[in-house]
């Protein structure tokens, strides 16, 4: 019988870390942020990060391979329809971890995990923003060294004014 290796074991067995990591990947696509340890939360990230991609994909295929390990069919809808669509720019990094204070009863460290739902800038603004600030720079120093030129024959003559008197 396979069972998960790498990494800590959450819960004792095998089929317990699973139940662990559905349930709280279903509420993180339910709540859109969940609170849990730091160590959960970099253990059920890339867990969540398959799912959204197979959620980006669509086929009926990836919708039975996730109903396999989210349960409620509401929240896969919601992952196929809106969490899914709306990463399709985005190729992984789906989630990010924040750390937060420590649980008060046992001092564990306590993280967040949330879905990131900024856009990413594309390549191409990036490029022309960079292309736009590079064509500005060399107009800018144009302008500096014409202004120095003409001040200096200003300030020759007052040198010469004052030779003379």
């Amino acid at each position: 019988m396979p069972k998960p290796k790498k990494g800590a074991r959450f819960g004792g067995s095998a089929s317990h870390q699973k139940a662990i990591f559905a349930n709280l990947a279903t509420a993180l696509f339910e709540h859109g942020r969940i609170t849990t340890t730091e160590s959960k939360a970099k253990a059920v990230r890339p867990y969540a990060e398959k799912l959204i991609t197979k959620a980006k994909a669509g086929t009926l295929a990836d919708r039975r391979e996730v109903m396999k390990v989210i349960r409620s069919k509401d929240i896969v809808h919601a992952l196929f329809a809106e969490i899914g669509p709306s990463f399709e720019g985005r190729d992984g990094g789906y989630t990010r971890i924040t750390k937060a204070l420590p649980r008060k009863g046992d001092n564990a460290p306590m993280a967040i995990i949330e879905l990131v739902r900024e856009k990413t800038v594309t390549n191409e603004a990036d490029r022309a923003r960079r292309v736009a600030a590079s064509q500005a720079a060399p107009a800018a120093e144009e302008t500096v060294v014409e202004e120095a030129v003409v001040e200096a024959p200003a300030a020759d003559e007052a040198t010469e004014d004052k030779k003379d008197a």
